[in-house]
C-alpha cells in the first residue's frame, strides 16, 4: 500500500558479516528509516515498505505448503539463488549444515534463540527443506526500514517528564538500553560529566560494512530522545530552549543494523537482538528500542523478527517498538497497518501523539500518520500506548544521508553569540547548527525507551511485563474523544480515541514512576475478535507457544486490572464490547467489519506501505 503522502521503499538491517567496534572510534551509527531506491522522500516514520526482486522461471514451492512464508517465491532471484531464514525444532547439528554446504548452500547466520539459521540456496532445495521433519517455518530475509521523518515540539511536560525529574531525580544512570538502528555518532550530548562517551559498545550488523557510525543520521537522533543531556543547548548556548533526552544519563549500547540509505534486513535485526541478550548482564542491557520495522506477512507466532523479540523479553528485556507511519492509508484510515516487530502481543507498541507546541497535554492529539491496530492477521490491540513524536528536536549527524537531503530540517542556535570562556576540545564553529528535526513513531518510541530506563533505575527488579501494565495503567485517559489534524500539505484527517488509535492513553512519566503496583502474569496486549453480530470483543487468548497457557494480568473481562480500568472509557467499555452490537466503527470514516481490516486479504494491502521520507510532520 501506499500512503498519499508517504512514499519511500527503504530496506531494514542487512546482517550476517558481524563486526564489533569497541568505544574510541569514531562513530555516527543511527538512523531507523529505510530509503527507496528512487530516494524521492528521503525519511520514514515506520520501517515499512520492502523493494521489489525479480520473479524467478524455475523450481518453485509447493504451492499451499505450510511451512512456506507467502512472499517467499517473491524473493527468488533471476539466478535461481534465494536468501532464507529457517526456523527449526531443533537447532540443526554442525554435520547437518556442512551437508548442506556440500550441495550448494551457504550458512549465513545461526540464531539459537529462536532456533534459526540464515542461507542462501538454490530455489531447488527449498522443496527438500520442506520435507525436513526438523524445519518448521520458512521466510525470505526480508528488508526492514526506520520509522522518521524530518520536522519539533517538546515532549517533556506532555508525558509529565519535566515533574518527573524534578520530584524523582532519576536520570537513567546504570541503565543500558540497546539502540537497534542506523548507528550512533558522536555527539557532546552523549557524554558523561567526564567528557567520557555513554556509548559504550557498538557493532555492526551490516553486510560488508564493519563501520558502526551512523551514515544516515536516524540512530543518533533517536538515542538523543532516549539518553542525550542536552549540553550543547540551552539560552547559554544561543538555542531557544534546552533538547534534552528522557534520561540523560543513561548508557547507550548501539546495534548498527540500517546502511547509509537506512536499509537493512531481518537476519541483521536478529542478530542484534541476539547481541543485546548476549550482552545483557555485561552493559545492564534493560531495554531494547527498536524504531523500525516492516509490513506483516504472516503471523507474529511464526515470524523470525517477532520470535526473537520474544526471546529478549524472557530473558528480562523490555522491547520498545514504533508501531508504523502508515495511520493515513486508505481505505482502513489507517487501521491494520502496525509494523513487525510492534504486531508482537509482549513488546511495547508506541504510537505518535502532537504536543501542539503548548505546555498543557489537555490539547495534546494522535498524529495523522500514526499506524493504527488491531495488527494484520493476528488482530492484536496495537499500539499500548501513545507518547509524543511529532517534530522533535534531537542529535544531528552532520553530512549524513537525512542532513544532505533535508538540511532544512537543522536547528542552530537564534544567537550567534558563543558562551563565555574558551570551548571544550572538538567544540564545533559558533553558530554550527547540533540538533536535527524528525517527526514519526521513530521518535515516540525512544521516548517511552527512556522512561523504561527510568522506572528501572527506579525499581530494577521489575519484570518487562510489570512495567508494561504499569505503563499501561498510568497512562493518561483524558485525550479528546475526538480529534483532528493536518499533515504539510493542508489534508484533513479525523480521528476517534479508540482502543487501536492511542491504546491505553498517552505516557504518564510521573504516574509511572509514582505507582507500586506490580502485575503478576503476563502483559500481552489483547486479541480483538469481531462477532458474528458485528460487535468486537477483546481477548487475552494468544496461541504463540512461547506464552501459551500463563497467566494474563488483565481480569477476566479483559478491561480492567485490580479496580482499574486500563483502557479508557473513551477506547472501551466495561463489558468488554469495544463497539456496539450493531455495528463496528473506528473513527468518523466507518471502518467496518467486512472491511480489509477484518478482510483475508488485509496483508497484501500493507505489504507496499513506505516510510514517509522527507514528510515534515503534521502541522
Amino acid at each position: 500500500m501506499t500512503c498519499p503522502s508517504e512514499k519511500s521503499t527503504q530496506k531494514l538491517m542487512k546482517n550476517s558479516d558481524k563486526s564489533q567496534v569497541t568505544y574510541g572510534r569514531k562513530d555516527r551509527p543511527l538512523s531507523t528509516p529505510a530509503f527507496s531506491a528512487a530516494w524521492g522522500r528521503v525519511l520514514a516514520l515506520v520501517l515499512l515498505a520492502l523493494s521489489a526482486v525479480p520473479s524467478y522461471a524455475g523450481p518453485k514451492p509447493a504451492p499451499g505448503n505450510t511451512k512456506f512464508a507467502s512472499d517467499l517465491q517473491q524473493r527468488v532471484e533471476a539466478n535461481g539463488m534465494v536468501t532464507i531464514i529457517v526456523q527449526h525444532r531443533q537447532m540443526p547439528s554442525a554435520a547437518h549444515l556442512k551437508s548442506m554446504q556440500g550441495r550448494g548452500a551457504a550458512i549465513r547466520s545461526q540464531f539459537h534463540s529462536i532456533r534459526a539459521v540464515t542461507m542462501r540456496i538454490p530455489a531447488s532445495m527449498l522443496a527438500e527443506l520442506a520435507r525436513d521433519p526438523n524445519v518448521t517455518y520458512i521466510t525470505p530475509d526480508r528488508a526492514q526500514k526506520m520509522a522518521a521523518n524530518p520536522v519539533t515540539e517538546e515532549f517533556a511536560t506532555a508525558v509529565e517528564a519535566d515533574v518527573a525529574a524534578a520530584q524523582y531525580g532519576f536520570d537513567g544512570t546504570g541503565v543500558g538500553v540497546a539502540v537497534i538502528d542506523s548507528g550512533v555518532a558522536a555527539h557532546p550530548d552523549l557524554n558523561n560529566a567526564n567528557g567520557v562517551s555513554r556509548v559504550v559498545y557498538s557493532q555492526s550488523f551490516v553486510t560488508g560494512d564493519a563501520t558502526t557510525s551512523d551514515e544516515f543520521g536516524h540512530g543518533t537522533h533517536v538515542s538523543g530522545l532516549i539518553g542525550g543531556n542536552g549540553s550543547s543547548s540551552g539560552t547559554a548556548n544561543g538555542y531557544a530552549a534546552t533538547y534534552a533526552g528522557m534520561a540523560p544519563n543513561v548508557n547507550i549500547i548501539n546495534l548498527r543494523v540500517l546502511d547509509q540509505n537506512g536499509s537493512g534486513t531481518d537476519s541483521g535485526v536478529i542478530a542484534a537482538i541476539e547481541e543485546a541478550i548476549a550482552l545483557q548482564s555485561t552493559y545492564n542491557i534493560r531495554v531494547i528500542n527498536m524504531s523500525l520495522g516492516r509490513p506483516v506477512f504472516e503471523s507474529y507466532t511464526l515470524d523470525p523478527v517477532d520470535q526473537a523479540v520474544e526471546a529478549a523479553w524472557q530473558a528480562g528485556i523490555v522491547v520498545v517498538a514504533a508501531a508504523g507511519n502508515n495511520g493515513r492509508y486508505l481505505p482502513t484510515d489507517g487501521f491494520g497497518t502496525i509494523v513487525v516487530p510492534g504486531n508482537d502481543p509482549s513488546v511495547i507498541t508506541v504510537g505518535a501523539a502532537m504536543t501542539e507546541l503548548t505546555p498543557s497535554r489537555a490539547d495534546d492529539q494522535i498524529a495523522s500518520y500514526s499506524s493504527k491496530g488491531p495488527t494484520t492477521l493476528d488482530h492484536i490491540c496495537k499500539p499500548d500506548l501513545t507518547a509524543p513524536g511529532n517534530r522533535q528536536v534531537s542529535l544531528r549527524v552532520a553530512g549524513s544521508t537525512l542532513d544532505a537531503a533535508y538540511p532544512q530540517y537543522e536547528v542552530g542556535p537564534v544567537t550567534g553569540t558563543p558562551p563565555p570562556g574558551p570551548p571544550p576540545p572538538g567544540t564545533p564553529p559558533p553558530g554550527t547548527a547540533m540538533y536535527y528535526e524528525l517527526s514519526g513513531t521513530s521518535m515516540a518510541a525512544p521516548i517511552v525507551s527512556g522512561a523504561v530506563a527510568l522506572m528501572l533505575q527506579q525499581t530494577p527488579s521489575l519484570t518487562p511485563d510489570q512495567v508494561k501494565a504499569r505503563l499501561m495503567k498510568t497512562a493518561w485517559k483524558s485525550v479528546g474523544q475526538f480529534t483532528y489534524s493536518h499533515d504539510s500539505r493542508g489534508n484533513l484527517y479525523n480521528n476517534e480515541y479508540d482502543l487501536f488509535t492511542y491504546g491505553a492513553g498517552y505516557l504518564n512519566v510521573d504516574a509511572a514512576l509514582g505507582s507500586t503496583d506490580l502485575a503478576t502474569g503476563l502483559a500481552l496486549s489483547p486479541t480483538a475478535v469481531l462477532n458474528s453480530n458485528g460487535s468486537v470483543t477483546i481477548t487475552n487468548t494468544n496461541p504463540d507457544s512461547n506464552f501459551a497457557g500463563s497467566s494474563v494480568v488483565w481480569g477476566a473481562t479483559s478491561v480492567v486490572w485490580g479496580n482499574s480500568v486500563v483502557w479508557g472509557a473513551n477506547t472501551i467499555s466495561a463489558t468488554s464490547v469495544v463497539w456496539g452490537a450493531t455495528s463496528v466503527v473506528w473513527g468518523a470514516t466507518s471502518v467496518t467489519g467486512d472491511s480489509v481490516v477484518w478482510g483475508a486479504t488485509s496483508n497484501v494491502a500493507t505489504t507496499t506501505s513506505a516510510l514517509s521520507d522527507g514528510d515534515p510532520g503534521d502541522d
